[in-house]
């Protein structure tokens, strides 16, 4: 089989000859390529020759947020709105006008609409570069007080959405049979997510929530019409496997607010992609505690980046349990353990030596790094699991 199609098997809950591994390495080397500490075997190699003389498979899930067709295609991003060269769609905002301003590390943009103007701040700096990151911080929210819901909502009843299926060909022809090429649609899962994500701070959101709840279900129901233009051309494009959804934490999304706000969208949208033979993966790197049955409800097929303990409460096998045998995992090592400054020589030995021991059959999941491999990471580690993973008997 190729790394492809072990991935989609272990998705589908198909039998495997081994068990599929598939490190996320992006910002890792970034990083260290960037600070020339690279090991010396790999100095002058591009990612993807060490993902295969790692005889891994390519962990194409989170985008590289600096692939862009043009500057201009990152000044919405403090809205939630990406328009990055392999995504499945591009955004366009019509009766709205742009004021950008860059300075330095800095980007303002201002929105001017018949309703009002927003403004918002990005950055991304040297610091974030040199870790790695691609997606820039959002520094200045858009919304900052009631004043501002007119003009949100204008922004967002005035998108629209078009096929950038070119763009997610050739982003998958480059992954090929190295891995699932996986399209991504939007970081929240609905659009009450959008706004609690992207559109202001998280105080600030609860705030709103308590003293205008009327007004927040209004903003929710403006983005929902762009949502609803999003998620179809998104469901029609070629891609196997769709990415909605991400950084939901037991405490922020709560149960009973992801329930309400977060599991019937990607119902609708799982719903839209099972029609078509298609998958939905949402991006689980959180605390997921009291989260595991709405991933269920939710009908999602690949809880992504599930980051067990000890960085968070979970341990892998209760997630597994938890799931029955109806969502892939994909990851399951947490990325301290590849950090010898928190994790020792000896106790990784035991560690690496009990996670395998605990995966059963290993069914259902796709072997990964959670969130992703630090920059710091002791490289024979990954190495390690590599080889244990080629071993494992499924």
């Amino acid at each position: 089989m190729t790394h492809k199609e072990r991935m989609l098997a272990a998705i589908r809950g198909q039998r495997l000859d081994r068990l599929p591994w598939a490190p996320r390495l992006d910002l890792w080397y970034n990083a260290n390529k960037r600070g020339g500490t690279l090991p010396p075997k790999y100095r002058n190699a591009a990612l993807g020759d060490i993902i295969a003389d790692l005889d891994a498979g390519f962990h194409a899930v989170v985008p590289d947020f600096r692939d862009l067709r043009a500057s201009a295609d990152d000044v919405d991003r403090a809205l939630g709105i990406y328009n990055l060269h392999a995504m499945p769609y591009r955004t366009v905002l019509e009766n709205v006008r742009h004021e950008v301003a860059v300075g330095g590390d800095r980007t303002r943009v201002t929105y001017n609409t018949p309703a009002g103007s927003v403004t918002t701040s990005t950055i991304y700096d040297e610091a974030m570069r040199a870790a790695g990151i691609t997606i820039t911080h959002v520094e200045e929210h858009a919304f900052k007080s009631p004043a501002d819901y007119a003009a949100l909502e204008h922004v967002f009843r005035n998108a629209r959405v078009e096929a950038n299926y070119g763009g997610y060909e050739e982003f998958a022809a480059s992954v090929g049979d190295r891995g699932v090429a996986v399209a991504y649609v939007n970081g929240a899962g609905s659009p009450m997510h959008l706004v609690q994500r992207e559109l202001m701070s998280v105080d600030t959101f609860f705030y709103e929530m308590h003293d205008h709840p009327d007004e927040m279900h209004e903003l929710a129901e403006a983005i929902s019409s762009y949502w609803r233009q999003m998620t179809a051309v998104a469901a029609a494009s070629p891609a196997e496997v769709l990415f909605l959804g991400a950084n939901y934490d037991a405490v922020i999304t709560y149960p009973p607010f992801f329930a309400e706000h977060i599991t019937p969208w990607l119902l609708s949208f799982a719903g839209e992609l099972h029609a078509r033979g298609k998958y939905l993966l949402s991006h689980t790197d959180g605390e997921n505690s009291g989260l595991l049955g709405e991933y269920m409800a939710a009908s999602i097929d690949v809880a992504d980046s599930v980051c067990p303990s000890p960085m968070t409460r979970l341990t892998l096998k209760e997630v597994r349990d938890a799931f029955a045998g109806r969502i892939t995992i994909m990851g399951g090592i947490p990325s301290v353990a590849l950090l010898s400054e928190s994790i020792g020589a000896r106790e990784f030995d035991g560690f690496v030596d009990k996670f395998f021991s605990d995966l059963g059959s290993g069914d259902r999941l796709i072997l990964g790094i959670s969130d992703t491999t630090p920059p710091g990471a002791d490289f024979a580690r990954i190495v390690r699991i590599g080889e244990m993973a080629r071993t494992f008997r499924v």
